[in-house]
């Protein structure tokens, strides 16, 4: 079963997004994800992905994350 989960992160610059994307990259169960910096947000799309884990995850970078939605 895939799910995907969309969050939204305060990004400013191109780091960020480098930041976010490489803290996704090693998460487990991830499958592809699409980082914006325009949009300010991460979807995320994977088998079976805790949004909850996904969102810890991401806020560990010191970026304020919200979850937008999971599905």
């Amino acid at each position: 079963m895939s799910s995907e989960v969309v969050l939204k992160v305060d990004m400013m610059c191109n780091g960020c997004v480098g930041a976010v994307q490489r803290v996704l990259g090693k998460l487990e169960g991830v499958d592809s994800y699409e980082v914006s910096l325009e949009k300010q947000q991460a979807v995320v799309r994977g088998k079976a992905l805790d949004p909850q884990a996904v969102l810890e995850k991401v806020a560990k970078t010191g970026k304020k994350t919200e979850l937008v939605s999971s599905a």
